[in-house]
């Protein structure tokens, strides 16, 4: 493994979030100043293709990255901008049973205001 890969690999695992490529090579370029956007891509690429990431397409945004692999959903603050993971139980055994079919992934995006958003909207409020 490269330096560039472990240092990329290191600041995915270790921050929290789902955080695009621009965000991750901001943070590795903090730690290793020759670092290129391209390495970031290409590693990011490679490292979804392996299955240790994976990548969340988001419509009009960047690209997200996660570090956990297991499937589950995601929800867009309409908001903030953030991200949060959403576990809606065995969705895709669902859809088998009902699709008659076999499907073994899907996409499925989910926009509403997060947690701390509402929060802040309640506070708001109150005053």
């Amino acid at each position: 493994m490269t330096e560039q890969r472990r240092l990329i690999t290191e600041i995915i695992r270790e921050t929290p979030g789902h955080m695009t490529a621009e965000q991750i090579y901001m943070l590795a370029k903090a730690q290793m100043p020759c670092i290129a956007m391209g390495t970031v891509y290409r590693n990011l690429g490679l490292m979804e293709q392996s299955g240790e990431i994976r990548r969340i397409p988001i419509a009009g945004a960047p690209d997200r990255y996660d570090r956990n692999v297991k499937f589950h959903e995601h929800m867009l603050c309409r908001q903030c901008g953030g991200l949060e993971d959403v576990w809606m139980g065995d969705l895709l055994d669902v859809m088998n049973g009902m699709a008659g079919v076999q499907i073994d992934s899907y996409e499925l995006a989910l926009y509403g205001i997060c947690t701390e958003c509402r929060k802040a909207a309640a506070a708001a409020a109150e005053i």
